[in-house]
């Protein structure tokens, strides 16, 4: 079973030099997998990326997005497909299987969403999704500094506030601001309750 994200860079047309954006997000998809077998970008500003650790799917794409939303004017649209491959191919957006169809359906029905999720689990389903309603209220009005915040502390859980600051180069105090207004605490305990979800189903 993998996770499989299906997005688009939403405002990309508006900058100039997408390499702002195309770069960071190559950067970490590579610590993900390959290119084009786990990830490939199409049509210069969509991508179908592949999660092998299935339960990180969430974490992977609130990553994703705090990256996107750290360049002014971009945000990023997401559907994440949970299910088997049944068929692997040189690129992967020549694979098959549930987590591709799931992925793909639903990123067609997203006209106002930026983020949803489809499993094979409808508990599941229901549970995070509305979460994410939830959620979205919030992370779809990050601003430029409190994106940069939050993709920084999902990628160095560990560092503590102080640590974050010094690398930002700014005081502990407006670290705990940013990360208050990120809403950052609420949306950590969210992905944990959805690897748990998903941990659950698949033991």
């Amino acid at each position: 079973m993998k996770g499989i994200i299906t997005g688009d860079i939403i405002g990309s047309r508006g900058i100039k030099q997408p390499e702002k954006w195309l770069e960071p997000l190559k950067k970490y998809f590579n610590t993900l997998g390959t290119e084009p077998n786990d990830w490939q970008f199409f049509r210069g500003d969509s991508f179908q990326l592949q999660v092998t650790e299935v339960s990180l799917s969430l974490q992977v794409a609130l990553r994703i997005k705090a990256l996107v939303k750290s360049i002014k004017g971009l945000d990023v649209r997401m559907a994440i497909g949970i299910g088997e491959v049944s068929y692997h191919a040189p690129r992967i957006t020549e694979a098959n299987g549930d987590a591709f169809v799931f992925s793909g359906k639903l990123f067609e029905k997203m006209k106002k969403k930026t983020l949803a999720i489809k499993t094979p689990w409808e508990d599941v389903d229901e549970q995070i999704n509305i979460c994410l309603d939830l959620a979205l209220l919030v992370m779809d009005k990050w601003s430029v500094s409190s994106a940069e915040v939050v993709q920084l502390a999902l990628a160095s859980p560990d560092a503590t506030q102080t640590e974050l600051a010094k690398k930002l180069d700014i005081s502990q105090g407006r670290i705990s601001d940013r990360q208050r207004r990120a809403g950052l605490e609420e949306i950590l305990r969210m992905e944990r309750h959805f690897r748990k979800l998903i941990n659950t189903k698949l033991s």
